[in-house]
């Protein structure tokens, strides 16, 4: 099979898992989660042009590059884009040969063509025309609100809803972008309620029939900072005292070596959150800025990377750091576009955490900049912002800290903080 049939066949497995519907009806805001959502499978985050180009939304005369495919096969649990192949292959039926004589079945093969033809097309006609249950799935009134229970973490959302119309026994209800937060539940309920562990932004959808009947916000806010170890099925929260640091904000390495059972920070996340309304700022026109570390040993975590998000309604503008020999690994946002260290020389993002580092990054005239240090290491276009601007996530792996933050816009500064 050619590489454009395989992509074909991940496709309509992606579609099935995701359960969005009709992907001609997906939106760029489903494009932008969809991104988020292989980074947080793949440690990789392709850009929205390149989804759309998968999707045949942009035209695209080339095939995607390895590493792409490579990150595809990954996000449905593949190791690399030839195992994936290999399966898809081996699933393929086995034809036996047809050891009678192509001249005496000519014309029987024709007219089973012909027949086989014209009940294809039947079928076609047929399936085109949507039935009546159909059109009542697709046009009934469908009510779906929510309700947040308080104003801390974790935080449970009550959601209101009525699908009584909806001719389907059962409804799926998705909390965010990741399918894998859905639940199923009762056309003929009228309540459900989800826990949310982690601040943000969230578009919660009520899927009936595979597409997605009505959506309403979520919005996790944080009461200032919140210190989270990131973990599955639930994470562990911080105390006020266990991320405050002698002239920082952030976490020692012997408290998280308490909290985790473990020495070595390899793979674990530490986020510092504040999630809120910052009226008026828009990803259109920030800047952000901060001095901070990755206070880990070498022998405590290998990469000591950071990952610096301004979060959006939209999306998010993400900057990492390393150490200086694991820049390969990163992968920055822009907010539109993904640029990956494996194919892209990302080696200004490297560090020396033995010293705090001076970040700066921002968007102005749809144009990313990032500086380190006073040295200007990005200039990149944009296509489209983040949106509104609802919070900041620094994650690190291992131990950290932060001395100061500040987010402003060309007009007023929003955030101003030393600790």
């Amino acid at each position: 099979m050619g590489t454009q049939i395989y992509i074909n066949t991940w496709r309509k497995r992606a579609e099935d898992q995701l359960r969005w519907g009709d992907s001609e009806n997906w939106s760029d805001q489903d494009f932008e989660k969809l991104a988020e959502m292989f980074l947080d499978k793949t440690g990789t985050m392709l850009s929205i042009t390149t989804l759309k180009r998968i999707w045949g939304r942009v035209k695209y005369d080339s095939s995607p590059n390895a590493a792409t495919l490579n990150t595809l096969a990954k996000f449905l649990g593949y190791a690399d884009w030839r195992s994936f192949k290999q399966s898809m292959d081996a699933e393929k039926p086995q034809v036996a040969a047809d050891k009678t004589s192509p001249q005496k079945n000519y014309v029987p093969v024709a007219m089973a063509g012909v027949v086989l033809l014209a009940a294809i097309g039947s079928l076609i006609a047929w399936s085109i025309k949507p039935n009546k249950a159909e059109k009542k799935l697709n046009d009934a009134p469908v009510k779906f609100e929510s309700k947040k229970v308080t104003d801390d973490l974790p935080n449970s959302v009550v959601f209101n809803y009525d699908a009584s119309w909806l001719n389907t026994d059962s409804i799926t209800l998705q909390q965010s972008w990741d399918p894998s937060r859905s639940e199923r539940i009762s056309s003929k309920g009228k309540q459900h309620t989800s826990i949310y562990y982690y601040p943000g932004y969230f578009t919660a959808k009520l899927i009936a029939g595979g597409k997605v009947k009505k959506e309403t916000p979520v919005f996790i806010k944080t009461k200032g900072w919140a210190g989270i170890i990131e973990k599955e099925p639930i994470p562990t929260y911080l105390s006020a005292d266990e991320i405050k640091l002698s002239g920082s904000l952030g976490i020692s390495s012997k408290v998280l070596a308490n909290k985790t059972v473990s020495p070595v920070f390899n793979d674990l996340p530490v986020s510092f959150y504040n999630v809120q309304e910052f009226e008026g700022l828009n990803g259109s026109d920030f800047t952000f800025e901060t001095t901070l570390r990755n206070t880990s040993e070498p022998g405590e975590s290998l990469c000591r990377n950071i990952m610096v998000y301004v979060l959006g309604k939209r999306s998010a503008v993400i900057i990492p750091l390393s150490a200086k020999g694991c820049i390969s690994n990163l992968g920055l946002y822009t907010s539109s576009e993904q640029i990956n260290g494996k194919e892209t020389d990302l080696s200004a993002f490297g560090c020396d955490f033995n010293e705090f580092q001076q970040l700066k990054f921002g968007v102005k005239n749809m144009r990313l900049n990032v500086f380190l240090n006073n040295k200007h290491i990005l200039d990149e276009s944009i296509t489209q912002s983040i949106g509104d601007i609802i919070g900041i996530r620094i994650r690190f792996e291992g131990s950290g800290a932060i001395r100061n933050i500040k987010l402003s816009n060309s007009n007023q500064t929003f955030l101003n903080e030393k600790f």
